[in-house]
């Protein structure tokens, strides 16, 4: 005679955990993808990356709308340092923090193409 297997409530659950893992692992995945495409086909972002920038206007730029929160040097303040942030992050990614207001406090900005890259030369001087 076979007694009947009785499975404990952990061992119930262990699969449901796995494939709840699962899901989030996958959902992570489509979701950087998904900024990855917004990024590499945004003509906005395409536009700044093939205008030439002039860093003393980004300068101006920077003092005007950056340095309250990112400090005068860039040394940050209210928001993080962003010295060297282009050895951290690459033109679309630091395109993309401005104009997105995906990390809040910080606000969503729309600069004129040309104004970004500016921005984006300032930055990227030491």
């Amino acid at each position: 005679m076979n007694k009947p297997s009785i499975q404990t409530e952990t061992e119930n659950q262990l699969p449901a955990t796995v494939a709840i893992a699962l899901i989030v692992v996958g959902a992570i995945a489509v979701i950087v993808f998904g900024i990855y495409q917004i990024q590499t086909s945004d003509p906005y972002i395409e536009s700044v990356l093939a205008t030439e920038g002039d860093p003393m206007r980004g300068h101006a730029i920077f003092q005007m709308n950056c340095a309250g929160c990112h400090g005068w040097r860039k040394d940050g303040r209210v928001g993080p340092s962003l010295e060297g942030v282009s050895e951290r992050k690459s033109d679309k990614e630091i395109i993309h923090q401005v104009i997105s207001g995906e990390t809040p406090p910080m606000p969503q900005f729309q600069p004129k193409p040309q104004d970004m890259a500016d921005l984006l030369s300032y930055l990227k001087k030491q």
